[in-house]
């Protein structure tokens, strides 16, 4: 299997401010440097995919709004491989516009779709796994999506019910999918957990693109016959403009309900690289280095007293000092500052709005 023919699609459209002050509709979570490291989400996403994918096969779905950003975070990718979604319609129709983009020149590529704000902490895992999972689709009609193996009972993520009876005669790790289930209450993720077979679903997928382009044309017949129609125009000066004309007729569906869920030879790889969805600041937290009471600055000159279970993001300040706070989130972005309690992170985006 050859380098040259993989293909990495980036979804970076989101346009969530969930880490204000730091992240805003102008500059959503993606493009910023959440972890302190000085890489955005967005750059940590395409290093880890280093040795998988050139830079020349490497496409982003983003909105027209972040083009910029895009180019500004990533150059090494090519603008024309910057596509731009003209309205919003979900995770579906953005795969299925790329999908048909990426066949129009390269019609035997091998496709893996990934998230722009992830977070992995064994990126040599990360990569064995997606090696071995770009290998069996080379070489098959299948569908793969990668699970995380959970260590707890999480509600905020939707799941994948494996059938673990049988591995597949080409990879003992991957497993056939039984279904896909929508985000559970907490009894129902504790009983999930308990079973062994059920998965976070990381939104990673992973195909060949004229599986999945076949996919699209048997479930989703009236998007399929969109981008289709498109084929000539594909690479001109005329793209974006019928794509800005005709992308709003799709319905706005994610590729779970669209494809996942109906079509056939649908796999599962259970993984264990250190994944998370950074949604929250209490996912953050988690996965940020705590002190001894259970803090986490990411920042220069922090310092906590008498302190317990916060966590503070301040890049920009000379100096904080934070006592007799616990389960808190202290953050604070040209000259914006936030305290909140942890448990109320949900306000958080009616604070950004006034």
């Amino acid at each position: 299997m050859s380098e040259k023919n993989n293909h990495l699609v980036v979804m970076a459209g989101g346009v969530g401010s969930r880490f204000w002050p730091m992240s805003t509709e102008d500059k959503p979570k993606q493009f910023i440097d959440v972890l302190g490291v000085g890489r955005s989400l967005l750059q940590l996403t395409l290093d880890r995919f280093k040795g998988i994918c050139p830079p020349e096969n490497v496409w982003v779905l983003t909105n027209r709004r972040y083009q910029n950003l895009v180019m500004e975070q990533l150059p090494e990718v090519p603008k024309q491989n910057i596509l731009l979604e003209p309205c919003r319609r979900n995770t579906a129709p953005c795969i299925a516009y790329v999908s048909w983009r990426i066949k129009s020149q390269a019609p035997d590529a091998n496709v893996i779709v990934a998230p722009s704000d992830a977070y992995v902490t064994d990126n040599m895992e990360f990569r064995r796994v997606v090696t071995q999972c770009l290998k069996f689709t080379n070489e098959t009609d299948a569908i793969v999506t990668l699970g995380m193996k959970p260590d707890r009972p999480e509600t905020g993520y939707g799941y994948i019910q494996a059938d673990l009876r049988t591995s597949s005669a080409r990879n003992k790790e991957i497993f056939s999918v039984d279904s896909f289930r929508e985000k559970p209450d907490l009894e129902t993720a504790k009983a999930y957990v308990k079973q062994n077979n059920y998965f976070w679903n990381a939104g990673i997928f992973i195909w060949r693109v004229s599986t999945i382009v076949n996919a699209f044309r048997i479930y989703q017949p009236a998007m399929s016959r969109i981008f289709e129609n498109l084929l000539p125009i594909y690479g001109t000066s005329e793209e974006q403009k019928a794509i800005d004309e005709y992308y709003p007729e799709c319905e706005s569906i994610s590729v779970d309900y669209a494809i996942m869920e109906k079509a056939d030879e649908i796999f599962v790889c259970p993984a264990s690289f250190g994944w998370t969805d950074l949604g929250t600041w209490g996912s953050l937290l988690m996965k940020s280095h705590r002190d001894l009471y259970g803090n986490a600055a990411i920042g220069e000159n922090i310092d906590f007293y008498d302190s317990h279970n916060c966590i503070v993001h301040a890049t920009q300040a000379k100096r904080v000092v934070v006592q007799g706070l616990d389960g808190y989130i202290v953050a604070e972005k040209d000259g914006t500052l936030l305290i909140c309690k942890l448990s109320e992170e949900q306000r958080i985006k009616q604070f950004s709005s006034k």
